[in-house]
């Protein structure tokens, strides 16, 4: 197996108690632990007494990050499907799969010696989750492998690893991957240049969110509008706070917002109802057949409402009768903070464009920062209404509908 400068270092060098691998996306962090590491442990551990356990934000993303590669390497004998007791057979063993989100998705490790535990994606679990880990692993054999990206400076984990505990640490750069090609790394650094995430995940630094959330300017901005494609709408609901809908054409892996309907009932001093917000959708839709309204999943009632609502969505031509459609409803998904990573590569690549109409989305972007005084990630809940309907869109439709898949550059791990 042909390693790396910084895999042979970690395969000599991580016999501590806790080992880490944090830093860059695509840095060959996680394919040194599929094809050598975990087996290892798992193997060496064979027989003892004591868990074995891999654990990640959800079991869903154990299964796409841990085990499906596992499975590829090694078939699905020696790498099992996780049950319906939250347990996979893995080189022989029974290992609990569990998800670091909150507590409470471990509770079955609460009393139980683990010997050996795998973390994956450790930064975005839960520091309660965390800290229980810590005092199941009790056996002078038990060991921690974990991978991580970097977030804030002042983030729970951060400071665990400068801690005095017994810790093997590492920090990749996307350049401590020599198995990567030049062009795919260019155009990664590209992805993220300007943004917070170009420290953290081609750098592996840890960074503190500052400034405007994009980087967004002329280049962001086009005067054309595609003349094929799919429509879809994407809407921020708000009764006194702005409503935003943005009307956006793809065309294969590209996506132009090519007009906007935004109304703030605060500053018109005059709220609308979910039936006057359904006709300004029918109006913005122009005609068009629309493939999906992108709608957060807390705007119930407009959801039921818009549902309802029937709309002409092309008119007939030399006395054909003209055709009508429902609005097809799709819930947003609605993760602040991965969205706006995603978004923000889309942006950087030219793969996401807005139409020059579309004045207040264009506004929004000039003013939409991070909170600078928080100890955490987190935007300041101002002038974000169509900044939130765009990172709907870009999560999911761009993500899943544009054919550019979850292994994309701009969201690998």
């Amino acid at each position: 197996m042909l390693l790396s400068p910084k895999q042979n270092e970690f395969v000599k060098k991580a016999n501590h108690r806790w080992n880490f691998k944090g830093g860059a996306t695509r840095s060959g962090k996680t394919y040194l632990d599929f094809k050598w590491i975990i087996p290892m442990r798992i193997r060496e551990r064979a027989g003892l007494d004591g868990l074995t356990v891999i654990m990640g934000v959800t079991k869903s993303t154990i299964e796409r990050n841990v085990l499906e590669p596992m499975r590829n390497i090694y078939g699905a004998e020696l790498v099992g499907t996780i049950s319906s007791d939250n347990t996979a057979g893995i080189f022989g063993e029974k290992c609990y799969c569990l998800g670091g989100e909150k507590v409470s998705q471990v509770s079955k490790i609460r009393g139980a010696s683990i010997k050996y535990c795998y973390g994956d994606e450790v930064a975005d679990w839960a520091e309660e989750v965390f800290s229980l880990l810590k005092s199941r692993l009790d056996k002078e054999y038990s060991c921690f492998d974990g991978t991580f990206n970097p977030q804030y400076p002042e983030h729970w984990l951060k400071k665990f690893l400068d801690s005095d505990a017994d810790i093997f640490s590492q920090t990749y750069t996307i350049d401590d991957n020599p198995f990567l090609s030049e062009t795919f790394k260019k155009n990664l650094k590209k992805e993220y240049e300007g943004t917070v995430y170009y420290d953290r995940y081609i750098l592996g630094l840890w960074k503190r969110a500052e400034g405007l959330v994009y980087e967004f300017g002329e280049d962001n901005i086009t005067d054309e509008i595609p003349k094929d494609g799919r429509y879809f709408i994407s809407v921020d609901y708000g009764t006194l706070n702005p409503f935003s809908a943005g009307l956006w054409c793809l065309e294969g892996n590209r996506a132009v917002r090519i007009a906007e309907y935004y109304y703030s009932g605060r500053e018109k001093r005059s709220q609308k109802t979910d039936e006057e917000y359904c006709d300004e959708l029918i109006k913005l839709a122009e005609g068009r057949v629309i493939t999906e309204v992108i709608i957060d999943p807390s705007a119930a009632s407009f959801i039921a409402a818009l549902r309802k609502r029937n709309y002409c969505a092309r008119r007939g031509r030399d006395g054909e009768a003209d055709i009508y459609r429902k609005f097809t409803v799709r819930q947003a998904k609605n993760e602040v903070l991965a969205g706006i990573r995603v978004t923000a590569g889309y942006l950087k690549s030219g793969q996401m464009k807005i139409h020059r109409s579309c004045k207040n989305a264009i506004r929004e972007f000039g003013l939409y920062r991070w909170d600078e005084k928080a100890q955490e990630d987190k935007v300041i809940k101002e002038n974000d209404h169509a900044m939130d309907e765009i990172r709907y869109f870009a999560m999911t439709v761009m993500k899943y509908r544009s054919g550019m898949g979850r292994y994309n550059s701009v969201f690998g791990g």
